[in-house]
């Protein structure tokens, strides 16, 4: 972090030719369980993790935004008064459409000024560890704080899940930005998306001698294109002929009758969201009475529903799933929105080594590309560095 720190700041005085009035950050995060089920208005448990975003940000006198990276070679300015939904695109829509999006919030932007940021991060792009909440939630508190807004957490996170949807056109749900800003050091946030209740549960992996192995297949994916959108689409049509507002509203015990009303791609749709809540709700609970060592089969579970009912792994993530299982993980799947990304493996500190051999060698033979292997920690959610 502190090469990002320092490395952005210096990069900010070189481009801008000033230097910024802060440096803020934002983790990437990792979903524990609970895929497709934000959206639903259901329950998710993720937290934040050790590799994040930073954005040096600079107050200008004048109405002139203007927004760089690292990781892209133009500079993009426009004017605060025109920015909106239609006058964006590009991986600047997320910064963009976050000072849009505070608007919609309550901010004046008729009475703040332009400014200047420019960004950086060492969350992986596409592997499904949100690192567009990590840009939107640095950036969402950083003018939240020059601006001198007022506004908390909760609410940066809806301005962000704002600013994806409609700036970016992605049909996501407020998982990412609220695991993002709410994350605390080795616990997941356990967040009820249809009341935006959130709560702090303490995960105890480096006292159970466990850590999280993150599996980046290399395979991309873009949420703002046709799979995740048609999987919202079933979710919404099944609660649609159910009769319900969401498929928060359905129980385990009504998939008798769901059955018997749905066809059968949608009703396995819905059996995906509404077992995946179900799980959400068993992992808090064995976590707070057995401990992490204890839900490797609700992680494993998780991941069979979402290949064979809301299918959307891909043979990487199902082959770093089986081969993080059969080398010495107490449980495995996938984690993102699916269609390529990353899988999670929950494996005792003394197996990593075997597990991570392992998967390179699984990958090898099956003549996919390497996978990028890293171990992650729950870490604490969005912050001013300096």
């Amino acid at each position: 972090m502190t090469d990002l720190r320092s490395g952005v700041r210096d990069d900010f005085a070189e481009v801008f030719g000033r230097q910024p009035d802060g440096v803020w950050s934002s983790p990437g995060r990792v979903n524990l369980i609970g895929e497709h089920t934000d959206y639903n208005e259901g329950f998710v448990l993720p937290f934040a993790i050790n590799r994040r975003t930073v954005a040096a940000l600079g107050l200008r006198e004048d109405r002139t935004v203007r927004v760089g990276s690292t990781f892209a070679d133009e500079l993009v300015e426009i004017d605060l008064d025109a920015i909106g939904p239609e006058a964006l695109s590009g991986w600047s829509a997320y910064p963009l459409g976050v000072a849009w999006a505070l608007g919609e919030f309550g901010a004046d932007l008729a009475a703040v000024p332009g400014f200047d940021v420019l960004i950086d991060s060492n969350v992986p792009v596409g592997a499904g560890l949100s690192s567009s909440a990590a840009i939107e939630g640095a950036v969402a508190l950083a003018l939240n704080d020059v601006w001198r807004l007022g506004l908390d957490r909760q609410t940066l996170a809806r301005v962000g899940q704002r600013a994806e949807n409609v700036a970016v056109g992605a049909p996501t749900g407020i998982m990412d930005q609220s695991a993002s800003l709410l994350g605390e050091p080795d616990s997941a946030v356990f967040l009820d998306c249809r009341t935006l209740h959130s709560e702090i549960v303490p995960l105890g992996l480096a006292e159970a001698g466990l850590e999280i192995v993150v599996i980046d297949t290399g395979v991309e994916h873009a949420h703002a294109t046709g799979g995740y959108a048609e999987r919202r689409a079933s979710c919404e049509a099944g609660a649609a002929a159910l009769g319900v507002e969401s498929l928060r509203d359905v129980s385990v015990a009504d998939l008798d009758r769901a059955r018997e009303l749905l066809d059968d791609v949608t009703f396995r749709r819905v059996r995906h969201v509404v077992t995946e809540d179900q799980r959400v709700l068993d992992t808090v609970r064995t976590l707070r009475e057995q401990g992490p060592t204890a839900i490797g089969e609700l992680l494993d579970a998780s991941h069979a529903s979402m290949r064979d009912d809301f299918e959307i792994s891909v043979p990487e993530l199902d082959l770093a799933v089986e081969t993080a299982q059969s080398s010495g993980a107490i449980g495995a799947r996938m984690t993102g929105g699916g269609f390529g990304g990353s899988a999670i493996a929950l494996v005792p500190s003394d197996a990593v080594s075997r597990v991570l051999v392992a998967l390179d060698g699984a990958f090898a033979e099956h003549g996919f590309g390497q996978p990028n292997l890293f171990t992650v920690v729950p870490s604490e959610g969005t912050r001013r560095e300096s």
